[in-house]
Parts: C-alpha cells; sequence; structure tokens
C-alpha cells in the first residue's frame, strides 16, 4: 500500500530544498561524481549497491527498504520520465523513508509537495540530476540565458540532463529560480509534437534526443525506434543506428536495434547506448537497470 500523505501546515519548503540540495552533493561526492556534469542515475544507484528493475506495471515507481534495497520503475513511463523517477526514488533511500510506492504522480490532482518526504524526494531527484553549477555551464557555453531560451534551446539542455522537458522547466523556475514562474508557464505550453516540428521541421510521433556538439554527458540513453539528432557531420559505429537525413541543424538518425556503440564529430564524441523495446506493446524494456542494452536480459 502506498505511504498516506499527511498534509502538515507551515511546511518550510526552503529549509527541506536546501536540504536537499546538501544531500545530492554529498551523494555524488559518495559517488565520487563531480558536482555540475549531467550523471547515468542508473550507474549511480548501482555503485549506492541499489538494484533497479523496469517492470511492465503502471505507476510511477516504488523504494523497497532491504538487503539490497530495491527500486522498481514502470517501463510504461517515457524515457526521460524513468530517470527522474529512478532519481525520485534514490531520494527516498538517501533521506532513510520507508519503503513506498508513488503511483501516477502525472496525473495526481493534488499535488504531493505537501508531504515532506514527497518534497523532500522530488526536490533531490531535481538536484542529483540537474546541478545549479551544470545547469549555468549548460546555457552559457552555448550562448544562451534560461530568461530567453526558445522551447528548442530548453530542449537541448534538458536532453544533455536526460530529463523531459517540463521537468527541466519545474526546476530552473521552482528549484533554482533561474525562470520567472511567467515565462516557465509560457514555455510550458508547448507540446513535445511542436517541440519535434520546430526542431526537425516535420511532424513525427517517435521521440526525440538531441545530442549538440557542447553535450556534457559522456552516454546518451535512447531506446529502439527514437530519433536522435547528432551534430552535423556525425558519424556512427555499428548497426544500431540508421541514418535518416542531413538538416541545418544536425544529422538525424533512428535508432533501430539495441547496443552500444559511438557517435563522433570531429574532437566531439558520445557513446549511445540503446534498450529494446517490446513489439506491439506500449511499453519499454522489461528487467534489471544494468542489462538494458542488452537484446537479452539474463535476469529473465
Amino acid at each position: 500500500m502506498s505511504e498516506m500523505r499527511i498534509i502538515k501546515p507551515g511546511l518550510d519548503r526552503r529549509a527541506l530544498a536546501t536540504q536537499a540540495m546538501q544531500a545530492a552533493a554529498a551523494t555524488r561526492a559518495k559517488a565520487k561524481l563531480d558536482q555540475s556534469g549531467p550523471i547515468c542515475v542508473y550507474g549511480l544507484c548501482e555503485t549506492l549497491g541499489i538494484l533497479v528493475r523496469f517492470n511492465n506495471i503502471n505507476m510511477e515507481g516504488m523504494y523497497q527498504r532491504g538487503i539490497p534495497p530495491r527500486i522498481h520503475l514502470s517501463a510504461r513511463r517515457p524515457l526521460p520520465r524513468r530517470t527522474y523517477n529512478c532519481a525520485h526514488e534514490l531520494g527516498h533511500h538517501v533521506f532513510g523513508h520507508g519503503s513506498s510506492i508513488d503511483e501516477l504522480r502525472e496525473d495526481a490532482k493534488a499535488q504531493p509537495w505537501e508531504d515532506p518526504k514527497e518534497f523532500l524526494a522530488d526536490t533531490f531527484a531535481g538536484f542529483i540530476l540537474m546541478p545549479i553549477i551544470g545547469l549555468r555551464r549548460a546555457f552559457a557555453v552555448r550562448g544562451w540565458t534560461p530568461k530567453t531560451a526558445t522551447p528548442a534551446q530548453i530542449f537541448t539542455v534538458a536532453c544533455d540532463f536526460g530529463v523531459g522537458y517540463t521537468t527541466l522547466l519545474t526546476h530552473l523556475s521552482a528549484g533554482v529560480d533561474m525562470l520567472p514562474r511567467s515565462r516557465a508557464a509560457v514555455l510550458g505550453r508547448v507540446s513535445p509534437k511542436a517541440l519535434r516540428v520546430e526542431i526537425l521541421g516535420a511532424l513525427t510521433p517517435e521521440p526525440l534526443i538531441v545530442a549538440d556538439h557542447h553535450r556534457a554527458a559522456p552516454t546518451l540513453d535512447a531506446e529502439v525506434d527514437t530519433l536522435i539528432l547528432l551534430p552535423p557531420g556525425a558519424k556512427v559505429t555499428g548497426g544500431q543506428l540508421a541514418f535518416e537525413r542531413d538538416l541545418p541543424t544536425g544529422r538525424l538518425f533512428r535508432t533501430v536495434k539495441p547496443g552500444i556503440f559511438q557517435a563522433t564529430a570531429g574532437d566531439w564524441a558520445v557513446f549511445v547506448r540503446v534498450a529494446p523495446v517490446q513489439k506491439n506493446e506500449p511499453y519499454g524494456y522489461v528487467g534489471l537497470a544494468q542489462y538494458r542494452h542488452l537484446e537479452e536480459d539474463p535476469d529473465e
């Protein structure tokens, strides 16, 4: 059963946010990660001895205390949301919360931030995935600012950190105060479909990931049948990617099978890790996160 959400009046969100930010920094330090760059949250969990598993279940995520501790995530959520949900459940672990199930938070009518545990976990997720120093660098190196960034530019930075467009907007406005909430509300009205049209110049139903020359993350996680916009002139090794077409902003590829391969463009490089999806089913890879790039799951 889910933990009861206890509404506590006068919740000091500023103090809790500071606690979450400090815990995120300490967790990065414990795992010997820098305090600014994008991270792989699944790799972080593995370093901390936490098993992460994707399941065909209709929920957001679940943290299970035990030896070892476990995080269960829904394979029915979009890839960036799974990343955020994993970081959220990791927050429950870091703060010593009991086992809990986060059910359909995206559909909830009531904001769960009145529960200090949920607020801590959500805020921790934001800071562990998107530290303020890293965000400042990501915009500055591209010559952009959050206050004047276009939807496509916000989306590019979100892709760099492996999170969703709306997730980044929320963190920029409510988490690190780098974007006025009024501007975030305007940007938030742009749909994923409209973003893909703006970036690709065509209507397409497939998920899109943008990786430009300034991408700081050394790896890029995707699923089969995802579109990836790489820098102009990019080249790839292996047969996991199929070339689609060249655009003014880069070279567009489509992922076609699971595996790990390298993409390069001059002195720029990234390892792309492609996970399988279930054929004719509305969900992705099911199994342990550490095996998500293999064609067969050794855990099955």
